[in-house]
């Protein structure tokens, strides 16, 4: 069988459920690799994937007799099939944080069963990372680092953030990239203090700082890199705040390791930025896997122990409204006694002149 169903089927017989209906598309591709549209339900009897035509044929050549999971078209089940996939007052559970409640209902009148709440059940499972899951976010992060590298030496004059956020995409998939983890930002000059800037047609000039925010997508898990770089000259009030924020992003690197509080340590850094009275924009970073953004998030809001093979971002950012901002972020694989990047090109002041 499927580890990982082999996994979801014991925990549920540890919370005394039995079943699951699973509809998040991102659960069910980390529990079985696939990514078209249906839903996974878990049965004591059998383990089903109820689909449409337009996906029976690629389901079935991604899906092995390992695997131990039945195919079926929606269009072919009646009420009476529906209905014997469960028995009837069976406690199943659901995703809460992603159904519906119109779903909920239907599900309720289909299946004719308890539906409970799992709490998160499997997106708590995909913090810690498996070996194969580590070795793409490793090559997502290669792809992220070369696109980086190369955008800082092809930036000619008269190009706008949309012309070289449409740059690093090329790259990145030229270069084996499913695609973008996430849409990039480039922003410069004084949109760079907008946290999640769009590109627009703004002409990179003379200079200009220019915030970069990007992550490619390998094999369905993502990357996640930021980095800020200037245009031919670099103002003295620009150095100030960069060195605060490498230093806040080197302090919780120092920090992170397995069994670490998540929350203590970002305390220690919202200390940092009220002495120096600077707002905290955003979170200090995130997990990191097939989504951009999932378990654990990098925050004081609550107490979160890192675990080992975790896969997170540290991003630290200080924006001054209508004038500029600096953000560094690294992608960061959690490890015994350490907090390693994976992320590696340069964090050094980086001065570019236009081609």
């Amino acid at each position: 069988m499927n580890v990982k169903v082999k996994w979801l089927k014991n925990q549920l017989t540890n919370l005394k459920l039995d079943g699951m209906i699973i509809a998040n598309p991102i659960n069910i591709m980390y529990l079985t690799g696939l990514t078209e549209e249906g839903i996974l339900i878990i049965t004591k009897k059998e383990n089903i994937f109820i689909t449409d035509g337009r996906y029976i044929e690629s389901v079935n050549t991604k899906l092995t007799i390992d695997d131990e999971i039945v195919v079926y078209n929606s269009k072919e089940l009646d009420k009476y099939d529906y209905q014997n996939i469960f028995t009837m007052n069976d406690n199943v559970g659901f995703e809460e944080n992603y159904v519906t409640y119109e779903n909920y209902k239907k599900y309720l009148h289909t299946y004719m069963v308890n539906l409970i709440e799992t709490e998160g059940l499997i997106e708590n499972q995909r913090i810690i990372k498996e070996p194969e899951e580590l070795d793409l976010i490793q090559k997502a992060c290669e792809i992220t680092d070369k696109a980086f590298e190369y955008i800082i030496k092809n930036i000619k004059e008269g190009m706008t953030e949309k012309d070289v956020a449409f740059e690093i995409e090329k790259f990145m998939i030229k270069n084996g990239a499913d695609g973008l983890a996430f849409d990039s930002i480039v922003a410069s000059g004084e949109n760079t203090s907008m946290p999640h800037a769009v590109p627009t047609d703004r002409i990179i000039r003379k200079g200009d700082i220019i915030q970069f925010d990007i992550g490619a997508k390998y094999k369905g898990y993502c990357s996640d890199l930021s980095r800020v770089i200037f245009v031919e000259e670099m103002k003295e009030e620009y150095k100030e705040l960069y060195d605060f924020v490498l230093n806040e992003q080197a302090r919780m690197e120092n920090s992170f390791k397995d069994g670490v509080n998540i929350k203590n340590v970002v305390k220690d850094r919202e200390t940092d930025y009220k002495l120096k009275n600077y707002n905290v924009a955003h979170s200090f970073g995130h997990g990191v896997g097939i989504e951009i953004h999932e378990l654990p998030m990098i925050s004081s809001k609550k107490d979160n122990i890192l675990k080992e093979n975790s896969i997170i971002t540290i991003e630290p950012g200080v924006y001054k409204p209508g004038r500029f901002g600096i953000r560094i972020e690294d992608t960061y694989k959690v490890n015994k006694t350490n907090c390693e990047s994976i992320t590696k090109c340069s964090k050094n002041y980086t001065i570019i002149k236009l081609a």
